[in-house]
């Protein structure tokens, strides 16, 4: 159970957050709509009965409004959203609904929490997302431009592609209309730019990989086979507190474990979960 008075549900969006509070003393409930400025969140619950616990979902506004309310002495909890239970009958939803139900499970303790990550740890994390957005968009590149060529009949077959004797290769080429000519170059000009912007966020994983927090975590993930530098790096960031897992455990939370629907002495599994971090367990099975 809660040691806090007043239990406070916030549920956050981009441009609004209906509040609620429950006093766990005179059992009334609080309800507001406010802005997302820290700030007026801030004087809307230092106004409330204290202690105050808060609660919100995590989502893409982030955490800094966890930051702001444990600077401000106030015990706030980051719920995890594909884990809150919700009554099968309950067909209406609406953000006040929402917010109140958050303070309800925070006040009877049953509030799944996500581990929120420190500001280096969020940067760090940021920095190898982008690397991985980055790897996607030179993979659609190149495709664009190899099968352009493929549409006009032209194949290289002077062994693995994108190497130096392929870039060669594709500065060569002149095709017979102008205004294929003309995406062709287009479509060459995104694969070098978007390659050169790898490379730059390559070289920056590095050197935040050899003198940082998560250098000693680095160093032994690449003793491993098939794990380098920057899957190190990336493993580091993505999963955080390793200490949180044991080797049970950690396969869950990468998703990489079978579904099961057992009832009785019915027992059938399926595919993998493929829940948490996409771009870790990714990375897990290229290693592998």
């Amino acid at each position: 159970m809660l040691g806090e008075r007043t239990s406070v549900g916030l549920d956050v969006h981009a441009r609004s957050v209906a509040a609620a509070a429950i006093d766990g003393v005179t059992g009334e409930v609080r309800q507001a709509r406010l802005t997302p400025a820290h700030d007026q969140i801030r004087s809307w619950i230092a106004e409330l009965p204290g202690p105050v616990a808060v609660t919100y979902e995590a989502g893409p506004t982030g955490f800094g409004l966890y930051r702001t309310l444990t600077a401000a002495g106030v015990r706030c909890v980051v719920a995890a959203p594909s884990k809150l239970h919700r009554p099968p009958g309950d067909r209406v939803k609406t953000d006040a609904k929402d917010a109140v139900h958050l303070a309800r499970l925070l006040r009877l303790g049953e509030l799944p929490a996500v581990t929120v990550p420190s500001v280096d740890q969020e940067a760090a994390r940021d920095l190898v997302r982008a690397r991985e957005d980055c790897r996607g968009d030179l993979m659609r590149a190149r495709h664009r431009l190899s099968k352009l060529l493929l549409r006009q009949g032209i194949l290289y077959t002077g062994g693995q592609a994108w190497t130096g004797r392929h870039d060669r290769w594709l500065r060569q080429q002149r095709l017979e209309a102008m205004t294929t000519q003309l995406a062709f170059d287009s479509d060459y000009d995104t694969v070098m730019s978007v390659t050169a912007r790898r490379d730059r966020l390559d070289k920056a994983i590095v050197e935040l990989a050899g003198d940082s927090e998560f250098t000693p975590v680095v160093r032994r993930l690449s003793c491993l086979r098939g794990i380098s530098t920057l899957t190190a790096f990336a493993l580091a960031v993505e999963i955080g507190d390793w200490h949180r897992f044991t080797g049970n455990s950690i396969g869950s939370f990468v998703g990489l474990v079978p579904s099961e629907h057992s009832s009785g002495t019915s027992r059938v599994q399926g595919s993998i979960t493929k829940t948490g971090s996409t771009h870790a367990r990714r990375l897990l099975i290229e290693a592998a």
